[in-house]
């Protein structure tokens, strides 16, 4: 008899996601509100995905478990 299976962390799945060859990724922190304030190149920094670090990757693989 198999065993249960694992329930994927819905808020982890809408915000990271995995490259073709497995890479996981993430988009940058601080682009949502008072962008007035911000520096046109700190805001051109924040654009597009970035990797998640390595030191997090087996903390993300366990709340993603099925996400290949």
């Amino acid at each position: 008899m198999a065993g249960q299976k694992l329930k994927t962390h819905s808020g982890a799945s809408k915000r990271i996601g995995r490259t073709g060859s497995g890479k996981l990724r993430r988009r940058k922190a601080g682009k949502r509100h008072i962008l007035t304030s911000k520096a046109r190149d700190r805001k051109r920094r924040l654009k597009g995905t970035t990797p998640v670090d390595h030191t997090m990757t087996m903390s993300v693989n366990r709340l993603l478990p099925y996400n290949t």
